[in-house]
């Protein structure tokens, strides 16, 4: 073989090793994306059931019982950082 066909070869295979990247990159891409979408999912739903602890806390202490909700941004409802943190493993 002449070196233009080992050059011409050796381009091919560079040629199809970035390709490879590339459809490895995009998949990994592709992961990402999904795994942020399903954490924003959880963490809507988290922050749904969480009013919904909180309505459901706000009737019983409206009724008499004491509220399990000690601060001021889970009465309102809201999450803060400190929220998260008590509920991660």
């Amino acid at each position: 073989m002449g070196f233009e066909t080992v050059s011409l070869l050796l381009n091919w295979m560079e040629l199809g090793a970035l390709l490879a990247i590339l459809f490895r990159l995009s998949s990994t891409f592709t992961l990402i994306a999904n795994t942020q979408r399903e954490l924003r999912r959880a963490i809507h739903h988290l922050g749904e059931s969480r009013a919904a602890e909180l309505r459901i806390n706000n009737a019983s202490h409206d009724a008499g019982m004491t509220s399990v909700s000690h601060s001021p941004e889970a009465r309102a409802g809201t999450m803060v950082p400190d929220d998260l943190a008590a509920l991660s493993p």
